[in-house]
């Protein structure tokens, strides 16, 4: 099975990046997992790691809304803000425990956002997300 194999999890909870990590790697078994509780350090990485014309690396990034220093929004903001070719490497999905319709409807608004997830990360949207991935 072709699966993307490189995630990033980006949450203050040190619990629900362990629960993430586990759970992708169980799915996906030779995934690279990297997981950032400090969202400006998730941000300043993909900013580097991703960057460069002649970088084919991709990811798909779970990020979560309700964080300390930099909120997800935030984040989402800066992002936008960096260059195309490092834009289009990432995928982003919302991973929040919010169930606020507000949140949902901004997070459908933002053109750098596939979907908008709830809390848990579970094997079965891993499958959807991965198997779409791979179309």
């Amino acid at each position: 099975m072709n699966v993307t194999t490189r995630f990033i999890v980006i949450d203050d909870d040190e619990f629900n990046n362990k629960i993430c990590s586990v759970t992708l790697e169980k799915i996906a078994k030779d995934a690279d997992v990297k997981t950032f509780q400090d969202p400006v350090v998730g941000f300043d990485h993909i900013a580097t790691a991703y960057a460069g014309a002649d970088n084919d690396t991709s990811a798909i990034l779970f990020l979560d809304i309700n964080m300390p220093v930099m909120n997800g929004w935030e984040f989402l903001e800066r992002f936008d803000q960096l260059e195309e070719d490092t834009k289009k490497r990432i995928k982003i999905y919302i991973l929040s425990s919010s169930v606020d319709k507000r949140d949902i409807e901004k997070a459908k608004a933002d053109k750098n956002v596939v979907h908008y997830l709830i809390k848990p990360l579970t094997k079965e949207t891993i499958r959807l997300i991965t198997h779409s991935q791979n179309r």
